[in-house]
């Protein structure tokens, strides 16, 4: 029986564990925390099956400045950090040419079109698909301008099979009554969902896992080294042998590539939100508000107001005011929202340049396979990624042409 080690406990590791497990190998799952990565719970618990047109597309490099000046606006860059994210930006600026743009938009349209085939089945045996709610999702637009710009956007998602309808302010506002008169346009996305809680879904799946016999080990993964036959991972406790080896540790993962001579450009794109455990105000679904780049979720454990991405390394301290001023812009749309004290977070999403996930064989070692770099979409791809890196284990033949998610792109 193969012995494969997972390096990351977080969504994405947790699925690839399931998916190796369920294919008949021995796995172990290796992290510095017992819980995995906190942005695989702290996020906004969406399926955004919609979001298949990558950050950087023809035009939007040169509105970075203006979003950067604004000092609690979408996007921020810490000072001491600028000159570091240099590199990121020079590749995020090339991933904007229109040939790279269409070539990254076609290559998460197919991750999210297979979204449910995989992930609905693992939701089923872990025992949470009551907690996948496919209630469609709606994003809405506060000025003409603003909904018209987007159209082309809009075509491109339905296009690759995103189901959306039009609606006006009046039915917009049907679809959730507590929104104000400030929303204009509205599109309401079919296959969008979303789960009740992050965390519970991580949870489970993990407690699934331990229950099935994969073994998890709490340590610091150092380094990743390859033998004859083998691999063997350098922890800070220990050092432990493998007959193959995935990596899946988000934002973290370019401090381990590096030093294996493979360039991914994964940067931390932190996120912040905040959660309102008894609010005034209910909706249905998630929101999207297109124009302030923020999201407003149920969940069970309150209504989620996610957003911002603040590029600052892994290392400086959050800037909590950004979880308050998502709760501003919330109040702007929803006039009876009053109650707005809640918990705050934050966390490090892992952003390529491209805006796709690396899903790939090593160049250091065929016995080395890479999972992370998924962005905002982690729960999203979670399952269809845990597929594909176990076709790539076992040789099997894939549906999906897994070059486009190459490390080979960035080397």
């Amino acid at each position: 029986m193969q012995n494969i080690t997972i390096v990351g406990a977080g969504i994405i590791g947790l699925s690839i564990a399931y998916a190796l497990h369920k294919a008949g190998v021995s796995v172990t799952v290796i992290d510095r925390d017992a819980a995995g990565d906190k942005v695989s719970f702290g996020n906004a618990g969406s399926i955004a099956v919609m979001e298949v047109n990558p950050a950087s597309v023809p035009g939007v490099f040169w509105k970075v400045p203006a979003w950067i000046m604004s000092p609690l606006g979408p996007l921020s860059v810490r000072p001491n950090y600028s000159l570091k994210l240099l590199p990121w930006l020079y590749q995020f600026y090339l991933a904007s040419k229109p040939k790279h743009a269409l070539r990254s938009h076609h290559a998460l349209a197919t991750l999210n079109k297979n979204a449910y085939v995989d992930m609905i089945p693992m939701f089923t045996e872990i025992g949470v698909v009551s907690e996948l709610k496919q209630k469609g999702a709606l994003v809405v637009y506060e000025t003409d301008t603003g909904f018209e710009q987007d159209q082309a956007m809009w075509q491109l998602r339905q296009n690759a099979g995103v189901d959306a309808m039009y609606l006006s302010a009046d039915q917009t506002r049907e679809y959730e009554p507590a929104l104000g008169e400030r929303v204009k346009h509205g599109m309401f996305v079919s296959n969008a969902s979303y789960v009740t809680d992050p965390k519970y879904i991580v949870d489970q799946l993990r407690a699934w896992l331990i229950k099935n016999d994969v073994q998890f080990i709490q340590d610091e993964v150092k380094s990743i080294q390859k033998q004859s036959n083998s691999m063997y991972v350098q922890g800070k406790n220990a050092r432990y042998e493998a007959d193959k080896v995935v990596l899946a540790t988000g934002a973290w993962s370019s401090e381990l590539t590096k030093l294996l001579g493979e360039k991914c450009y994964v940067e931390s794109e932190r996120g912040y939100n905040t959660t309102i455990q008894n609010p005034d105000i209910t909706i249905a679904r998630e929101i999207v508000f297109a124009e302030r780049k923020f999201v407003m979720t149920p969940l069970s454990c309150g209504l989620r107001i996610g957003g911002a991405a603040e590029f600052g390394g892994l290392n400086n301290v959050p800037n909590y005011k950004r979880s308050g001023a998502l709760v501003k812009l919330a109040q702007l749309y929803f006039p009876n929202l009053k109650h707005i004290k809640g918990s705050v977070w934050a966390g490090h999403r892992p952003s390529t340049p491209d805006s796709l996930p690396i899903i790939s064989r090593s160049q250091y070692s065929d016995r080395l396979f890479y999972a992370f770099g998924h962005g905002h979409l982690g729960l999203t791809q979670c399952a269809i990624t845990a597929r594909l890196i176990k076709e790539m284990i076992f040789n099997e033949k894939s549906e999906v042409d897994v070059s486009m998610y190459s490390i080979d792109r960035f080397n």
